[in-house]
């Protein structure tokens, strides 16, 4: 399949848990910090499966349509049904990737369908940038999983204290992790793959 990459974990057969992780509005599968939390993961057991939501399947470059966040908000369980996961399962994703893969969990928990274990938001755009009236949060309070946000500290989607804000109205617990970086979270300098990772660990251990 030519929308997905999968970083399997290193010698080892079974993986502890896969985590089916999405881009955000203007990138794809092979951005920076999901490659090397892919590889950070497979060192540490954990499989991480890459994926182009659909709006970047149909088209290489250009934002999603709002027209079409319905399908992007459905390749999560999509994946784990053409995989046929199994084990201890996460969602999430990079901004746009990341807020899918949130509002994905919600809807199923409202109408009480199955879905994952644990959710990972890496830089979740609370905001548009400048926009703090337009929060992106009512269906925080419908995420009842564990979840992992991962945030840099000049990022102009979030300050660190509407974050914190934003994760006070999720209903399950929340792991915030702080690196020094904006938006894209500086993967290569700010050891946020390392750290994300540690987070994640955590989680699959609580």
């Amino acid at each position: 399949m030519t929308w997905l990459s999968i970083h399997d974990p290193e010698g080892s057969e079974d993986a502890r848990a896969t985590l089916v992780l999405a881009h955000g509005a203007g990138g794809n599968r092979d951005q920076a910090m999901l490659r090397l939390l892919g590889e950070e993961l497979a060192r540490r057991g954990v499989c991480t499966v890459r994926i182009d939501l659909p709006f970047r399947r149909q088209r290489p470059k250009g934002p999603p349509s709002p027209s079409g966040q319905a399908a992007d908000r459905a390749a999560f369980a999509e994946t784990a049904r053409v995989l046929e996961l199994e084990g201890p399962i996460l969602w999430g994703g990079h901004s746009y990737g990341g807020r899918m893969a949130s509002m994905a969990v919600a809807e199923g928990a409202s109408a009480n369908l199955p879905g994952p274990d644990g959710l990972l938001l890496l830089s979740y755009p609370l905001h548009p940038p400048g926009r703090p009236e337009k929060a992106r949060t009512a269906h925080l309070p419908d995420i009842t999983i564990p979840t992992v946000l991962v945030h840099g500290r000049r990022d102009p989607f979030a300050s660190p204290e509407e974050l914190a804000d934003a994760a006070a109205l999720i209903a399950g617990p929340t792991t915030i992790v702080e690196v020094a970086a904006a938006h894209d979270l500086a993967p290569a300098k700010s050891g946020a793959p390392a750290k994300a990772a540690d987070a994640v660990l955590a989680l699959l251990d609580a």
